[in-house]
């Protein structure tokens, strides 16, 4: 079944439970007495008088279906949504934490006040996450780091140069270096990236 039939099917599916769901409630329901409304429902108006249900869908990505040249690609895109699903979550706590710091920082009295903040939370979180983030491999960490820049839209070399100054950030890309990654790369979603994009949206949207 090509993706045309699938949404009209869902489409049909769709229109004629909200149609059924109309029909029993409008056969049950007695002169003066409220609507039912099932949970993720809520209650619409027509011409200020009839009552109908109105539900809002979540939003559905649609792609082209995959083809797989062979079983090698086939097992290289399983690991990528894998590995998407493992670091995804990593690179938007980064981006909240992001906010959530430069909000805090703004409320503090000098620079002094702030670089020491920003020390003890380097401490805190490095004590915290360096566990969960050592089991990752390394073409997980190497996502992550491209990750990080498609949330925050700025490299990590970008946000440590910002938060930890150029040469703690020059110092931990260079260690980066030594396993074969760059804190400086960057994310490219309509290039290299894209198919990386793709699996990205789905997880959101949890479609994968």
């Amino acid at each position: 079944m090509n993706t045309g039939r699938i949404l009209s099917a869902c489409l049909i599916c769709f229109c004629t439970g909200l149609y059924g769901f109309a029909q029993t409630e409008t056969q049950t329901q007695k002169p003066g007495m409220k609507m039912r409304i099932p949970e993720g429902y809520h209650a619409g108006y027509l011409d200020g008088s009839d009552t109908v249900a109105v539900v809002q869908l979540q939003e559905v990505i649609v792609f082209p279906e995959l083809g797989f040249k062979s079983e090698k690609e086939r097992r290289q895109y399983t690991k990528l949504v894998r590995d998407v699903k493992r670091t995804l979550p990593y690179a938007k706590m980064v981006y909240a934490m992001l906010i959530e710091t430069y909000e805090y920082i703004e409320t503090l009295p000098d620079d002094r006040a702030r670089e020491d903040h920003l020390k003890r939370m380097e401490k805190e979180l490095f004590r915290e996450y360096k566990p969960e983030l050592k089991k990752l491999t390394l073409s997980q960490g190497k996502l992550l780091i491209k990750l990080v820049d498609r949330e925050c839209n700025q490299t990590s070399y970008h946000l440590l140069t910002a938060y930890l100054g150029r040469f703690r950030a020059g110092f931990w890309n260079m260690f980066a270096g030594l396993f074969g990654a760059s804190l400086k790369s960057e994310y490219d979603p309509k290039g290299k990236d894209a198919m990386t994009e793709r699996i990205v949206l789905l997880v959101e949207h949890g479609q994968i």
